[in-house]
């Protein structure tokens, strides 16, 4: 059993153990009325927790997550009291009763200078522990909760990022891009040059730290694969030419960049946002679609085979020697039943619980229409593993993004073009 530390006045004494020192700043924190006070107090507690070791942070991440929950005494009094009676005063009182005293907490963390970055670094930290103590959950949720609001579309400031962006920020780019690596300066020149843009999502409380970005080609057509999107063009002019006769901007690439921010969206309020920038910038644009990853599709694909549930079972050898793609007899063979496979795989209905393509979810449920599938879009290796280098494009038509997202938002209804069901059917 711990002894306690606390001074006689009640106030954390400066010789306890630092994990017991932030425990007890954090007792005070919550017991203090006066801003200025729990100011002081909030800062205090900052500065001991980034003295701590990660034993220690965890150690601290548990106290929070197993302390301060709702009374259950007055939950329960003020419960009754609302089923007695539903009214408006019975409801807030009932509201605030099941309120956990750990959200007031953190609300008071946050005083602290830098406590925002703090608390979703501390949320990053949680999901590693998550599926061994579920009881941390409690703490994630709270931290969610608090999130959804502090980082909600009002409070963030869109902008374009280019080749004059501060550097730090231009470093973050390359270290955050989640989708297609980007290599080194070079490369970043390129996909920032005068026929792509680049734009990010920033909160006041983190100056310098992209939340999320997009990156995008201007281009003519629906562009099938990666490489022309990532091929360097060092002719500027030819570039700025390119810009001014695109008739379609490809969003390829779209990476969160706080791990801590996990399940806080951001993504469709970006792109409706971009579209909105690029057709101001860009009268003639005529589409916006996506050249996406399939992540999912091996995953499925190996798993029916298991299930015996195809019969292209006499694929699977092929499948698994190095290089099949730069086999032309072999693609031809492979290419029908993979892209007849993944159409099924994007668009069958989903049994209770069984989970779609997360990118697939991502923008169908922005009312996007999955507009084409294209065989080998992309051969880098993680490509290669995760889909069979199979590509998408998903549509985004404004004139019917509101009906698609409500199809698929009601009923899972996934909206697809004719292309689709040709390989449906073939």
């Amino acid at each position: 059993m711990t002894q306690s530390t606390q001074t006689p006045s009640g106030l954390p004494n400066s010789k306890a153990a630092p994990v017991d020192r932030a425990k007890q700043l954090a007792q005070a924190l919550l017991s203090e009325r006066g801003e200025a006070s729990g100011a002081k107090v909030s800062r205090e507690l900052d500065q001991v927790l980034r003295a701590l070791d990660a034993d220690d942070r965890h150690s601290f991440q548990r106290y929070l997550a197993a302390e301060f929950q709702p009374d259950k005494t007055a939950l329960h009094t003020a419960a009754e009291r609302y089923l007695a009676g539903s009214t408006a005063e019975a409801a807030e009182a009932l509201a605030q009763a099941a309120d956990p005293p750990r959200q007031e907490l953190l609300r008071r963390m946050n005083m602290a200078p830098g406590g925002t970055a703090a608390l979703i670094a501390m949320r990053s930290e949680l999901t590693t522990h998550l599926h061994d103590e579920p009881e941390l959950k409690l703490l994630d949720a709270d931290l969610r909760h608090l999130f959804a609001s502090w980082f909600n579309r009002g409070f963030l400031e869109l902008r374009r990022i280019d080749w004059q962006s501060p550097a730090a920020v231009l470093e973050k780019l390359i270290a955050y891009e989640a989708v297609h690596e980007i290599k080194g300066w070079d490369d970043l020149r390129r996909r920032l040059g005068p026929d792509r843009r680049c734009f990010a999502f920033f909160h006041p409380a983190l100056p310098g730290e992209p939340l999320i970005f997009v990156e995008v080609a201007l281009v003519r057509g629906l562009t099938a694969a990666m490489p022309p999107l990532l091929s360097r063009e060092t002719d500027e002019e030819a570039a700025r030419t390119q810009a001014t006769r695109a008739d379609t901007a490809i969003f390829y690439s779209i990476s969160n960049c706080q791990d801590g921010l996990r399940g806080i969206s951001f993504g469709n309020f970006l792109i409706k946002q971009v579209v909105e920038e690029l057709q101001a910038e860009f009268p003639q644009l005529e589409r916006f679609s996506t050249l996406s990853p399939v992540p999912g599709f091996r995953r499925w694909f190996m798993q029916r085979l298991a299930e015996g549930s195809d019969p292209d079972t006499a694929l699977l050898p092929v499948l698994e020697r190095d290089d099949w793609w730069h086999d032309l007899a072999q693609n031809e063979k492979l290419r029908p039943v993979l892209m007849r496979l993944c159409a099924l795989y994007l668009t069958q209905q989903r049994a209770p619980g069984s989970r779609i393509d997360p990118v697939a979810r991502f923008h169908l449920g922005n009312g996007a229409r999955l507009e084409r599938i294209n065989w080998l879009g992309n051969a880098a290796p993680r490509a290669i593993q995760e889909s069979f280098g199979i590509m998408v494009n998903y549509l985004y038509d404004h004139d019917s993004i509101e009906d698609n997202h409500e199809a698929f938002v009601r009923d899972g209804t996934i909206v697809h073009s004719p292309d689709v069901d040709a390989l449906l059917e073939a």
